[in-house]
């Protein structure tokens, strides 16, 4: 399932995504019969390099006409394993099942039942001189090669999907598109792991996501069956505790029993090297020609800016192919597995996944793989928060969007125009890494997915958390496209981080259940826990860390001179996002995001070496005088009108 979440049970459900889609309700008609309606073949298929890969292939058993591919190509395993053994689901929604497919599942190289070598986010080779030179795009061609080959009544053509690594397989296996196929859709994929990716975001380490991870996905001895999963052992429901009693990162290696491997890769690699270089996908989208559907969620704590990157580079690199962008309100992978009514207590009012399987998925699939009556799809379909409707566009982002900047003022002030001359200068406050600003209210081990709209007002009571915030607005105010902060800053230490939160705030009477639905009738014996009350809800709608050392490039790192007053600026993942008439914007400003990310030693120095002496209270300083004006730069849409 998902290339970072660290839950073990959330990982399965998300790496097979494809076998999930939203839960059968009551009532409704019996679930489609799989072994009813299609024959499974097992098949060791051979790669160029002699290589060879296990793939499951599911052929309906209407031989009456001829069916396309719809191809999974994943790290997390094809299971069920064996001939005789069936899952419940194929496709990403059941209208692919009752529609038929040819549906084929490939354990990547490295994994489970195929052999070769796992290597972390293969490296694409542009110039391949020998068959030795085997990469993801390689691998899918001479798998579809076989495949039209060998499994009858095909017709020719050929889809790939997948999400979170499985998506990263999908982008990286259409480069040099093979002729045969017509359509793939990357979901959720991972681009460039050191960049706002799963593994660091601002030069941050996302640690308590990465930890997990690592504690489930393992190096192999391949080829081998699952085994039973063993969730690792916290000795505390908190994570907050736990990687504080740890200690500095180099201590995590040893909670892995010998597996660490793949965890080491991860920290060692701190800064962006020629590691995360060659992994980086980006630049490698060439020489695509089937129509590609992008898919990510503006919640998805794993894998947000992916799909974001991997759109633009595909425009930029492959004109003239249809290329377009679907962003809903959803988790990792939640398109495929949720409702996508709700996200904790934020509701978006209607069934916004099935709506996306439905209406936008198996369309695209269908016109591109069966020819079947073209949808009207707009190259960027997505789903505005705070309004909760959907919008489209013709690109993305919206070409009509004005950039301007939201300052910080003294007194907590927040506003679209400058400070003053003669204002207040800056704001302080003492940032302590033995003590420092949780992501959420509430103990947690992994990253919960909650966390990307949860409720702030936790932090901004602290004294190490600069809140800073608009007047009650008068009118709607529209975000649509990527947010950038822009400090002013100085420091008493070496290094510090500086995470950045932008938050809409609603107004003190908003309904206590805003979808409409009443909280469960039950007779009160007892004290019960209090309403969930939305009035002065601090919703995040975007946050994101960034390592101060960083500021000049990723490649070297650079001390602060301490007291010094330095420029940090730097992107955060894209938004679109209505503040309604009524509701105030908030920004908060803070040196650590605990555990999401690691601790930053506020001293300069390599944290992978960091030992607990290195760990030290610092003074941070955000300026906001006139001439230092610190803020964050949005891109607004005009007013009433939000289409082009």
């Amino acid at each position: 399932m998902s290339r970072r979440h660290s839950g073990i049970c959330l990982l399965v459900l998300v790496a097979f995504a494809v076998r999930l889609p939203a839960q059968t309700k009551p009532g409704a008609q019996p679930e489609f019969d799989i072994k009813a309606h299609y024959t499974k073949y097992e098949y060791p298929i051979q790669m160029r390099d002699g290589v060879h890969l296990f793939t499951a292939v599911y052929v309906p058993k209407d031989a009456s006409r001829t069916y396309p591919f719809l191809i999974n190509r994943t790290p997390y395993g094809v299971g069920p394993y064996g001939s005789d053994q069936y899952p419940k689901h194929l496709g990403p929604s059941p209208e692919f099942d009752t529609a038929g497919y040819i549906f084929v599942f490939q354990d990547v190289r490295g994994r489970f039942m195929s052999e070769g070598t796992f290597v972390e986010m293969t490296p694409h080779i542009d110039n391949k001189k020998s068959s030795k030179d085997v990469d993801d795009s390689s691998d899918l061609y001479d798998t579809l090669e076989w495949l039209l080959k060998n499994v009858p009544n095909n017709n020719g053509s050929a889809g790939i999907w997948g999400i979170s690594y499985p998506g990263f397989y999908t982008s990286s296996s259409i480069i040099d598109t093979h002729p045969a196929l017509k359509a793939a859709s990357p979901q959720a994929p991972i681009t460039d792991l050191y960049m706002n990716d799963d593994a660091y975001h601002g030069g941050a380490f996302m640690l308590s996501a990465n930890f997990g991870f690592y504690a489930f996905f393992t190096p192999q001895k391949n080829p081998e069956l699952p085994k039973p999963g063993v969730p690792f052992d916290y000795g505390t429901p908190d994570g907050y505790e736990f990687y504080l009693n740890a200690g500095p990162l180099a201590n995590l290696g040893k909670y892995l029993a010998g597996n660490s491997a793949l965890w080491d890769d991860q920290i060692k690699h701190d800064t962006y090297d020629d590691y995360w270089k060659v992994r980086n996908l980006e630049p490698h989208l060439k020489n695509i020609h089937c129509a590609v559907l992008t898919v990510g969620g503006w919640f998805d704590a794993e894998d947000l800016q992916g799909p974001f990157k991997t759109y633009h580079a595909i425009e930029k690199n492959n004109p003239g192919i249809s290329n377009a962008l679907v962003i809903g309100p959803w988790v990792h992978g939640g398109w495929a597995r949720y409702e996508g009514n709700h996200l904790g207590r934020v509701s978006f009012n209607s069934n916004t996944a099935d709506y996306y399987r439905k209406n936008i998925l198996f369309p695209f699939f269908e016109l591109h793989l069966k020819g079947s009556p073209a949808v009207n799809l707009p190259e960027a379909y997505v789903f505005e928060t705070g309004t909760n409707v959907w919008r489209q566009y013709p690109a993305w982002p919206p070409k009509n969007a004005a950039s301007r900047i939201l300052y910080f003022h003294a007194n907590g002030g927040l506003s679209f125009d400058p400070p003053a001359a003669g204002a207040p200068a800056f704001d302080e406050y003492v940032s302590d890494p033995d003590k420092p600003v949780p992501f959420v209210a509430y103990a947690a081990q992994d990253a919960p997915q909650e966390y990307m709209l949860s409720d702030q007002r936790f932090a901004a009571s602290r004294t190490d958390v600069l809140t800073y915030k608009t007047e009650v607005l008068q009118e709607d105010v529209t975000i649509a496209g990527p947010i950038s902060a822009k400090l002013f800053v100085s420091t008493s230490g070496t290094d510090s981080d500086w995470d950045v939160k932008l938050i809409d705030v609603y107004p003190g009477d908003f309904p206590v259940h805003p979808s409409g639905e009443e909280s469960e009738a039950r007779p009160r014996t007892d004290v019960g826990p209090p309403e969930s009350a939305m009035g002065g809800y601090q919703q995040l709608v975007r946050g994101e860390p960034f390592r101060g050392k960083f500021r000049h490039g990723f490649e070297k790192p650079e001390p602060f001179t301490p007291g010094k007053v330095e420029e940090v600026g730097y992107s955060m993942p894209d938004v679109n996002h209505t503040f309604r008439r009524g509701h105030r914007i908030m920004v908060q400003v803070q040196s650590s995001w605990f555990p999401l990310t690691d601790r930053n030693p506020q001293t300069f120095i390599r944290i992978p070496d960091a030992k607990p002496t290195d760990f030290v209270k610092a003074t941070e300083r955000v300026y906001h005088a006139h001439g230092r004006e610190s803020g964050v730069v949005m891109q607004v849409l005009p007013a009433p009108s939000k289409a082009e």
